[in-house]
């Protein structure tokens, strides 16, 4: 079966139990076939989530035949280190820091501030003391930023 089909499949699975499927790649080769699922949500995911989500996939893939040869799969939530994709993942870090990277008339910006708002599709960013209003379209790359 193509690739193209099984990630379909599984962005649908992951969708309709409620998770955002962030990235889905296959490694290793015909004898061992590794499949990555990354999957968010607004809240977070625990690794509760990612057993069941991976139970739920394994079913899948299974009951359809969708990968002939032996397979591992791996399902996990992104990590901070991974940009974030869509405006879903926003929500829950807020109050954060933020590295963005935005197209703003013409040119690309940068941008490392604290994330105060969102407001529809629209980001407040808080560099020093000036507000940046950003909006989701125009962002080309984000990732959250950990102090300790």
């Amino acid at each position: 079966m193509s690739k193209n089909i099984i990630i379909t499949e599984i962005e649908n699975l992951v969708t309709t139990l409620g998770f955002l499927p962030i990235e889905i790649n296959f490694r290793g080769d015909s004898k061992l076939q590794i499949v990555e699922v990354f999957l968010d949500n607004e809240i977070g995911v625990t690794s509760e989530d990612c057993s069941a989500v991976s139970k739920e996939i394994n079913e899948l893939i299974e009951q359809n035949n969708l990968i002939e040869s032996q397979y591992r799969l791996d399902v996990s939530s992104p990590g901070v280190d991974r940009p974030l994709k869509f405006l879903a993942q926003y929500n829950k870090h807020l109050n954060r820091k933020l590295e963005i990277e935005y197209n703003h008339e013409g040119t690309t910006k940068r941008i490392t501030g604290l994330f105060i708002e969102l407001n529809s599709d629209e980001l407040t960013i808080k560099e020093k003391k000036e507000l940046y209003l950003i909006k989701f379209s125009e962002i080309t790359k984000a990732k959250v930023l950990i102090s300790f």
